[in-house]
Parts: C-alpha cells; sequence; structure tokens
C-alpha cells in the first residue's frame, strides 16, 4: 500500500475516536501491552514526561519539546489530534515522521493488527514508541490522549508527570462530575515519580493529594508556586507574542515573549517552568538562555498549530481549539480583548457531547456561522443551529466550514473580528 491506501486502512478497519467517539474508546490497556510486547517493549526505552489534563496538555507538551530541543536534547513528541496530516502526532526534534515510516510500520505489522484487533489509538501508540526507541531520543514528551488511567500511553514509567486541570470534557466516559474525572486523570501518577498539578482547584485538589500520597510521589501545584507569571500586556497586544514578565522567588525578574499568545497560556507556562525545574533536579542542563530562545519560536520548532492563530490580517479572522467550557472561557477572555465593531462566530461542534454550557456561554451580539465538521461525529449544521437558537444566537447553516468562513469573511467590515472555533475539527479544516 501507498502513504494514502495505508491511512484509508488505518481508518477503516480500526475504530477511530476523534472520528465515531465513544465506540473507538477501550477502557484496557491490553491490546497496548500486546502490541508493545511484539515490539519488544520500545516503551521502556527511551526517558520521557507524561502530559494529562483537561485544557492545555497540548501547549504545554509542545512548549516542553520546544525548550528540550533548544536545550540540545534529542526530543521526541507525541500529540493527538491532529489537524491535517496523521504524522504530526509523532515527531522526532520537531519533524513529522515519514510516510515511509508509517507505511513499513502497517506493512509489518498487519497480522498483529489482524489478531490483536487494536483502536486506531492503541496501534498509534505503539507506532510512537517504536520510533522513539529506534530514534534513541534522549527524551519524550508524550501527551495523554483521553483521560488517563486507562489511556493507551499509561504504559511508560516517566521522569515526570504533569496534570493541567481538570474540566468538564468526555463525561460519557470518565465521569459525570469532577472528582470522577480526576480520578481518571490522577492514573497517570506512578509510584514514587513526582507530579505536577497545573491548577490548584479546590474541589478536587484532594484527589491528587491522596494519589500521590498512595503512590509516593512527589507532589507540586504549579499554580501555588511562588514563582510569578505576568503578562505585560493584554488590551489589543496578544496577537503575535505574549509578553510575560517572570519572577523567580528570590525576585529576579527576567522576560519571555510567546509566539503562543493565548492569555490562557499563563497558565500553560507556570506549568511548564515547574516541570523545566523538575527536570534540571534531574540532571537535565536546562539553562534559562534556552527558555527564551525555545518559547519564542514554539510554533516553528514542533509545529504546533490552532491556538488562538491569526488566519487574516483582512479581516481580522482568529481561530482556536478550545471547545469546552473552560476552554471556550478562556477564548472569550482573549476575543475581549481584540478591539473590533462586530464579532462573527464560524463554530461547529460534535454530535457526542452535552453542549449546552458551552453556547450559554457564547455572546448573543455576535452573528453565528453554523457549520458541521468533516468528520462522522460532526453534528449537523441545521440542528446546531437551532439548539443555539434556544440559547438566542443567530445566524445561518452552512454546508461546510470553508463555506460557513468563507461567508463570514465577506460579511466582515475591515473593524469586524472573524473568530473560528467550537471544536478541534472545525480548526482542522481552516488552518
Amino acid at each position: 500500500m501507498n502513504y494514502q491506501q495505508t491511512l484509508n486502512y488505518l481508518y477503516t478497519q480500526l475504530p477511530m475516536f476523534t472520528r465515531v467517539g465513544t465506540s473507538a474508546f477501550k477502557k484496557d490497556l491490553t491490546n497496548t501491552l500486546a502490541l508493545c510486547e511484539l515490539l519488544g517493549n520500545p516503551q521502556h526505552k527511551f526517558k520521557s514526561v507524561h502530559v494529562g489534563g483537561t485544557n492545555g496538555k497540548g501547549s504545554t507538551s509542545h512548549m516542553l519539546a520546544a525548550i528540550l530541543q533548544t536545550a540540545g536534547y534529542k526530543t521526541g513528541l507525541y500529540t493527538s489530534p491532529h489537524l491535517k496530516d496523521f504524522r504530526e502526532r509523532i515527531r522526532v526534534n520537531g519533524q513529522m515522521i515519514s510516510e515511509q515510516t508509517v507505511i513499513d510500520f502497517v506493512a509489518t505489522h498487519q497480522p498483529d493488527f489482524e489478531a490483536i484487533q487494536p483502536s486506531f489509538f492503541e496501534m498509534t501508540v505503539a507506532l510512537a514508541f517504536d520510533v522513539f526507541a529506534k530514534e534513541k531520543v534522549d527524551i519524550a514528551i508524550v501527551e495523554v490522549g483521553l483521560g488517563g488511567r486507562l489511556d493507551s500511553t499509561n504504559i511508560i514509567s516517566p521522569l515526570l508527570s504533569v496534570i493541567t486541570n481538570i474540566g468538564w470534557d468526555h463525561m460519557n466516559m470518565l465521569g459525570d462530575t469532577l472528582q470522577l474525572i480526576a480520578v481518571e486523570k490522577a492514573g497517570i501518577i506512578k509510584p514514587s515519580i513526582p507530579v505536577i498539578i497545573g491548577e490548584f482547584q479546590q474541589e478536587i485538589a484532594d484527589v491528587f493529594i491522596k494519589k500521590a500520597k498512595l503512590e509516593n510521589s512527589e507532589i507540586t501545584f504549579a499554580s501555588e508556586d511562588e514563582l510569578k507569571v505576568e503578562s505585560k500586556k493584554l488590551k489589543g497586544g496578544t496577537l503575535d507574542l505574549l509578553d510575560v514578565d517572570v519572577t523567580t522567588p528570590d525576585l529576579n525578574t527576567y522576560n519571555l515573549q510567546l509566539d503562543l499568545p493565548g492569555t490562557y497560556q499563563l497558565k500553560n507556562l507556570k506549568t511548564v517552568l515547574s516541570a523545566v525545574d523538575e527536570l534540571r533536579r534531574q540532571g537535565f542542563n536546562i539553562t534559562n538562555q534556552h527558555i527564551p530562545i525555545a518559547l519564542k519560536q514554539v510554533k516553528t520548532l514542533t509545529g504546533l498549530r490552532g491556538r488562538w492563530e491569526v488566519l487574516n490580517r483582512n479581516p481580522l479572522t482568529i481561530c482556536d481549539t478550545g471547545h469546552n467550557p473552560e476552554g471556550i472561557t478562556e477564548v472569550l477572555k482573549n476575543i475581549a480583548t481584540v478591539p473590533y465593531q462586530q464579532l462573527h462566530f464560524v463554530i461547529g461542534m460534535v454530535n457526542d457531547k452535552d453542549i449546552s454550557k458551552v453556547l450559554a456561554m457564547l455572546p448573543t451580539n455576535a452573528q453565528y456561522y453554523f457549520c458541521k465538521p468533516d468528520i462522522p461525529r460532526g453534528l449537523e449544521a441545521e440542528s446546531l443551529k437551532q439548539k443555539a437558537e434556544s440559547f438566542k444566537l443567530h445566524g445561518e447553516a452552512y454546508l461546510s466550514v470553508p463555506a460557513a468562513l468563507k461567508a463570514a469573511q465577506a460579511n466582515a467590515g475591515k473593524n469586524d473580528l472573524v473568530f473560528v472555533g467550537g471544536s478541534t475539527f472545525v480548526v482542522a479544516e481552516v488552518v
């Protein structure tokens, strides 16, 4: 098979969560362990950092990878989902794996797939670990796919576990309370391996504290650290670089510029800097010079897209992958920093989540362009429009994401803002 035929095989033969939803989610590590056993257990052949959480784990993973690359370490990076190309999920020093690597892996192990019947995600995790072992990476940043405790990535023994925060997402699989979701996320905390929690959330902090105590793991809440991270300018100044002052516990201050300009990155930055401190304690040579160099070019070094990203200047068009209540809260904060006359909101969602919380948060004075992301899980545009109207959100339904964006940009005046979001899969079609 060529590359496209190989991808078609993976998408059709193996259930893929991002396309079909819950039916592809397996609450079991058996298949991943069986695949990795066939590969010689590559997950034991490289050092790693495991990154979970509801929001911010992708940005946090990419920032950490950029810093380690800049410090001279050969760095693997595993993230999901991809936006444009399957190979975005697996990178070494920012470079996607080759098409031939994917072809060869599937061709070699197709009989194993038939016997084990892994999910798309289980296969992808096995491929990533195989690549990192063969490439002899110095360290790999491994992002959790969904949840934590039973996620396929949770067969590694990392140097450090990171959990960014807990929010309302995937409740149909992880639980319908924050406490239940937190228990699943806390499942990546390993015996005697330090863990960093990005945000101290009063109602669930005990879940992590108890789990860390049970595992004899040192726990740090990055948000409670004495390290101060403050944005120097917000109003109208967050389109390209986020200008940040960092004050250390001994009151030394230095400046950083992030090329991930969403103001929500300030939370992720504290988590990243806390993780860097822990890696330094474990012997990694990361200097204060490496950090600003890396963070000013995260997108260039790692290929990250879709985080408060400017797509067009005239009319000003911005997209963001934030899609759950917590993510949309941060998106709306960023929209509030941009001067505009009228907001044109291109929005699409998936059909297997409760979208009421998000719709209730959105501004009623925006013009909406409803669309369906081009995946089986996509919510029909007309259905989204009808649901949105019950929250006093008004606009038209369009046949596709590109059609909705084209209409929004055509209708926007020179001082208007076009925002594209609601789902990672909507953003995937415009970046």
